[in-house]
């Protein structure tokens, strides 16, 4: 039940992504509209997260999920229905604020399930499967749009939330409600409208210059905002966002991973699948076929990498892992031609999906194991807001890079503004490996014994 939740909200990170061309006809988009059906989702997505952990902590983690599902799955229905791009980008922000809930809920109830000497294949299949429904989310659209329409890829989360909230609402129980602290509305806020600022000034530097109004105030305003809400945790007594969590060098490593993997894959794939259909000629459901060795790997390797974890430490696994991505993305970029066969891409797509594969699970029980039992849904909420902070940064930057490179829809300058792009989404994924040096190495076993025994990490 609680993979298929996450399954179904890491998937509508990127399912619309081979649906962009067909949503840019039907509702006369711009490339600027089109990141934001994507931006929409994941800012609010990654702004959210933490409110969403400090409201469950009050009110009990049963009844905030029932209401995170509630809010996706309404969305859905309100973003298939969409009659104008406006009115998409709206219902993919509501969209983002049901997956808010579900996400970091759904570790945090994972993690509650299991003693901490048997998470380590519960966390690689949960890893897996989130890894998953992100990778898979170009070819499930693709199909779906080939099968129906673009609408098809919101159409068919309102069965499956339907189900899912009849499931747990008899399956999962009520649980007990936190002590009645007082929620951090002021660090939501001041977070929220923080991210969006800069979000917006990124987007916006693709068609005006950096110091002009449209791109210099909302960053400069983002900035402001943001460091605001740093200067407000600080000083908090209730933080949305304890800044005790930054003393923990396994919790700032694990972060900077995340944010260096969503940032390279989500920008690279976010290009990368228009450019499969407007240059290559593929159809959706063909884009979706071409990168499907990349998305397999997480949910057949994962599971695997979850009980080495263990074993080997989370520092070789990572590193590794970031390499591969980095080397994958490196390799695309290389190789890009107008005419391009399906073994051309078969290589960097598997090299890449097994990248992520050794990636997700090391970093879930790294985090679980830098913080107290009672700290896990804030912690979760934290690297879940990052990681999707990370991907929606991504997104700008590197189609910002695209433009600004000369790239347009033709093939000429889709090649032109594509390649620099990834190259840069692989330097990223590089400086993600640089930052996974510092987590923690294999245990002696005296040390795991302890750790697990005292329930804590150190």
């Amino acid at each position: 039940m609680l993979v298929t939740a996450v399954f179904m909200v890491t998937l509508d990170n990127l399912v619309v992504t081979t649906a962009l061309a067909n949503i840019r006809d039907a509702l006369g988009a711009s490339l600027v509209h089109l990141e934001w059906v994507v931006n929409a989702y994941t800012v609010s997505f990654a702004s959210l997260m933490l409110l969403s952990s400090a409201v469950a902590d009050r009110y009990g983690h049963r009844r905030v999920f029932l209401g995170g599902l509630l809010i996706f799955t309404g969305s859905s229905a309100a973003a298939a229905a969409s009659p104008s791009i406006d009115a998409l980008i709206a219902a993919r922000a509501v969209q983002g604020l049901g997956a808010a809930v579900i996400l970091p809920l759904s570790l945090t109830l994972l993690a509650a399930a299991f003693p901490a000497d048997r998470r380590g294949l519960a966390l690689g299949i949960f890893s897996g499967v989130s890894g998953l429904g992100v990778a898979l989310g170009p070819l499930v659209g693709g199909a779906l749009v080939q099968a129906g329409s673009w609408q098809a890829i919101f159409w068919l989360n309102v069965p499956v939330g339907v189900a899912l909230l009849a499931l747990t609402a008899l399956v999962l129980p009520p649980g007990q409600a936190g002590p009645r602290r007082r929620i951090d509305l002021v660090g939501a806020t001041l977070v929220s409208a923080g991210l969006v600022g800069v979000l917006v000034a990124l987007v916006s530097v693709q068609h005006s210059p950096w110091f002009s109004p449209e791109v210099f105030l909302p960053l400069l305003t983002g900035i402001a905002l943001l460091a605001g809400f740093v200067g407000w945790e600080a000083r908090t007594p209730e933080p949305i966002l304890p800044l005790r969590f930054f003393r923990s060098q396994r919790f700032v490593a694990v972060n900077m991973v995340n944010v260096a993997m969503y940032f390279g894959m989500f920008g690279a794939i976010f290009l990368l699948a228009p450019f499969l259909q407007t240059v290559l000629g593929d159809s959706p459901w063909q884009a979706g076929i071409r990168i499907l060795p990349w998305t397999l790997m997480p949910l057949l390797i994962s599971p695997f990498a979850g009980v080495f974890t263990d074993r080997i430490g989370a520092r070789t696994l990572v590193v590794v892992g970031m390499a591969m991505q980095a080397a994958a993305i490196a390799w695309i970029a290389l190789d890009l031609q107008v005419s391009m066969s399906f073994v051309a891409l078969l290589g960097p797509c598997a090299l890449g999906g097994i990248g992520m594969a050794l990636v997700y699970p090391p970093i879930a029980a790294t985090l679980l194991a830098s913080v107290q039992q009672d700290e896990v849904a804030p912690a979760s909420a934290a690297m879940n807001s990052f990681r999707e902070t990370g991907g929606a940064v991504g997104i700008a930057v590197l189609a910002t890079m695209f433009t600004l490179a000369g790239g347009d829809t033709t093939p000429a300058g889709y090649l032109a503004g594509l390649r620099p792009a990834l190259i840069v989404a692989a330097a990223v994924l590089v400086l993600g490996a640089v930052a996974a040096g510092r987590l923690p190495g294999r245990a002696s076993r005296p040390a795991r014994v302890a750790a697990v025994t005292a329930g804590v990490t150190r």
